[in-house]
């Protein structure tokens, strides 16, 4: 292809890291800290920790199929490699259908977080969603180069609040408060265990934009690494503060960190954590935005999506199409949700399952292709089999991805069904021309 149909590789390992700490870091941390230790106690330590070090294995599967075989697809692609095309096709159509719900939903929680603090109406935290969503569509617009320097301008700002956070918790944390350990038994901290299984989904996003690394092997192995060593620390860490402070008790477990940042500064932390929820959830959507456009880009260039859908732009050599696309989608989700039609807990259960699948065929396409690095089939099994114990609990958001198996199936067989054009006709005249 020439550079005008080409994605331009921009993305160092600085953004790298900040892109993959953005779309794994998302408004979670505000909510499930809290929920985990009303579900299990102090006891929920035990399941974020546990998590933490399973989401290196999760990294790094991901991370090292995307170094060897860097390609917007990402998954999509690394499972056309190892299965068929026509594999890879449904699980780049899986991961493009979650972003138009997810992107809006972690639009509304980050915007929720904000008008709660400043007691505004829903009008405008729908229009704080959209504000949101705009600037995810037009960084990516724009470029991923810039996208990326953004990125570790919004993730510098998260890490700061949160390390803030923790630091100012230290003072409330009493050695009581662990106590009893495990006042609901311990069943509950393997559901907490599920619940925060969530927390760490995202790094499949991240490999869509390998094929703009501009040095696949070491942005997407070290860049992975240091972004699962970040984003595990900074989970366990908030966490012990949510239950060394007993905030999920004092200030609800859906507000623990509003009520330690309140403690240390006054009125002004409940603002501060709700700019904080609006950086992080923008920061996850400029990470899926990108991921998805990527996707419809490359499933457009294999010929398994609308060629619009490929088109790029041609100042910046981004994917217009797919943009493009996930504009069109927003504005139905949006209009869905101002209007009443569906709920944020509706919205919310539909990319679960889509998501995992996703996952799950990354993990499988890794079992196949890294057979040459033991380390990379034996973390991909790990993260398969992990993978696999939670997909049963989506309940009936598998609904969603048979939908859309059945959407594919029947555009497949219309476009096998439509009649091949007729070869031209070849007067004597045309001939005579071909023979001199």
């Amino acid at each position: 292809m020439t550079n005008e149909h080409k994605l331009q590789s921009t993305i160092g390992l600085p953004q790298a890291i900040a892109l993959y700490i953005g779309a794994v870091l998302g408004s979670g941390i505000l909510i499930v800290p809290g929920l985990a230790a009303e579900m299990a106690g102090p006891a929920s330590l035990l399941a974020w920790g546990f998590m933490t070090l399973l989401i290196l294995p999760m990294a790094l599967s991901m991370g090292l199929l995307s170094a060897k075989f860097p390609n917007a697809g990402g998954v999509s692609h690394f499972v056309s490699l190892a299965f068929s095309p026509r594999a890879g096709s449904y699980i780049g159509w899986f991961f493009l259908m979650s972003v138009p719900i997810g992107a809006p939903v972690a639009a509304l929680t980050g915007a929720g977080y904000m008008t709660a603090a400043m007691g505004w109406g829903e009008g405008s935290r729908m229009g704080l969603a959209a504000a949101m969503l705009a600037v995810g569509l037009i960084i990516n617009w724009i470029g991923m180069k810039v996208a990326g320097r953004i990125q570790i301008a919004v993730v510098i700002a998260i890490v700061a609040v949160l390390i803030f956070a923790i630091v100012a918790a230290l003072p409330q944390m009493k050695s009581v408060h662990f106590t009893p350990f495990a006042p609901h038994g311990w069943l509950p901290v393997g559901q907490a265990a599920a619940i925060l299984f969530w927390c760490f989904i995202g790094w499949e996003a991240v490999s869509h934009l390998s094929e703009e690394f501009t040095n696949p092997q070491r942005a997407a192995v070290k860049g992975f690494t240091v972004a699962a060593v970040i984003v595990g620390l900074l989970y366990f860490l908030t966490a012990l503060a949510t239950v060394g402070t007993q905030s999920y008790l004092a200030g609800g477990s859906d507000a623990s960190l509003v009520w330690v940042i309140s403690r240390a500064i006054g009125p002004w932390g409940a603002v501060i954590a709700g700019l904080t929820g609006i950086f992080i959830c923008t920061a996850t959507i400029i990470a899926y935005v990108g991921a998805a456009s990527r996707v419809a880009y490359a499933l457009s260039r294999q010929g398994h999506a609308f060629r619009w859908m490929g088109l790029l732009s041609r100042r910046f050599h981004t994917p217009i199409g797919g943009i493009a696309f996930l504009f069109l989608c927003f504005v139905v989700i949006m209009s869905l949700y101002g209007s009443g039609t569906v709920s944020l807990t509706n919205l919310i259960q539909f990319p679960n399952a889509t998501f995992i699948l996703t996952y799950l065929g990354g993990c499988a396409a890794g079992i196949k292709l890294l057979r040459g690095n033991r380390w990379g089939v034996a973390i991909s099994w790990v993260s398969f089999i992990s993978t696999a114990v939670v997909f049963p609990f989506v309940g009936w958001a598998m609904l969603y991805p048979c939908l859309i198996t059945v959407a594919l199936w029947i555009a497949g067989r219309i476009r096998h069904k439509r009649p091949l054009p007729a070869p031209p006709v070849i007067t004597e005249q045309k001939k005579a021309t071909v023979h001199r």
